[in-house]
């Protein structure tokens, strides 16, 4: 920063009088008296090894300044492509990233429901006997109502099922609500509320529910035509089984097109998706989906040749086209 000039003040100058006598005293007086008034007042002087001192001051600075400027950019190293390809590679290897089937089942979870049915308890000295210890394992009266039912009324069956409108339509498996004088379903929020059966279609087990009551953020599934769909193609199945959940499981798609006959040989159904994903009593009516979380088709069946009915790798869905066309409204 430039400092402001300093200027000194300039001497007082008199008019020159007349020469006195020589020799008089007054001679002297006045001549000391104008040498006084005449000599100009000491000039402040910067002296040299102060300004030597201040310029060596402000040398140093300004070095140093530069330095700290100038040193980091001179010495910086310009990224290229392969140094952010080695950081991505590092990233990559010490971060823990959700699976394929973990970011699909998030996707569709807010749209998953369990379905249950209720009806007439049987009056049965074994189905009383059975209830009792139902109540009496989960700390209830031996004689209280099952959950979610009133008096007289038991579980008659547990599913699953996926909300295709935000308006509270439901896709599921008709032999999960077959029969049922009640049908209550549970949102992922927690919600529970009634539905009812608004369509069917008996020959791919699909029944269409509308819920009384619905969240305020209900979300529906998306849905995806399984046109392009392949075998090896990876999926996932999202449900309740054995009324354990939301579950999911992951495999892949085995098979297009395949049949498959009840165990009591009543019904036969066609054009099924085969996959391994993991599927038991519970898992029907809900979505297989692929790995984006879209809904390719409603399990809907396992396979298994002994009398167990659970699951020995080989499941069955009915496409997302049959399903949607069972609401009246075929996406595709």
């Amino acid at each position: 920063m430039r400092r402001p000039a300093f200027y000194s003040r300039s001497p007082r100058t008199l008019p020159p009088a007349a020469a006195p006598a020589a020799g008089s005293p007054a001679d002297a007086a006045a001549v000391a008296e104008a040498d006084a008034v005449q000599a100009p007042p000491p000039r402040a002087r910067w002296q040299p090894g102060r300004r030597a001192f201040a310029l060596l001051t402000v040398s140093c600075i300004a070095i140093a300044a530069g330095g700290a400027f100038w040193a980091p950019r001179q010495g910086a190293k310009a990224l290229t492509q392969k140094d952010i390809d080695a950081a991505v590679l590092r990233t990559l290897q010490t971060a823990t990233l959700p699976s394929p089937a973990a970011k699909a089942a998030d996707i569709v979870r807010p749209s998953v429901v369990r379905v249950v049915g209720y009806g007439p308890e049987k009056a049965t000295p074994e189905a009383k006997t059975q209830k009792r210890g139902r109540n009496m394992a989960k700390g209830k009266p031996p004689e209280a109502p099952a959950d979610g039912g009133t008096p007289g009324e038991v579980e008659r069956g547990v599913g699953t099922g996926v909300v295709i409108v935000d308006k509270g339509v439901i896709l599921t498996n008709l032999h999960v609500v077959a029969g049922a004088e009640k049908i209550k379903v549970t949102f992922a929020d927690g919600l529970e509320a009634v539905a009812v059966i608004t369509g069917v279609q008996p020959e791919n087990d699909l029944a269409v529910l509308q819920a009384q009551k619905i969240p305020d953020d209900l979300i529906p599934a998306v849905m995806r035509s399984t046109a392009d769909l392949r075998p090896g193609d990876q999926v996932a199945a999202v449900g309740f089984p054995f009324g354990i959940g939301p579950s999911v499981s992951a495999g892949v798609v085995s098979g297009l097109k395949r049949s498959f006959r009840s165990p009591e040989g009543k019904q036969e159904l066609g054009n099924l998706i085969q996959f391994d994903a993991a599927a038991n009593p519970g898992n029907s009516g809900g979505p297989l989906i692929n790995m984006d979380g879209e809904v390719l088709g409603i399990v809907t069946a396992i396979l298994n040749p002994t009398q167990q009915r659970t699951f020995i790798g080989i499941g069955f869905a009915v496409p997302i086209e049959n399903a949607a066309s069972a609401a009246g409204s075929p996406p595709f």
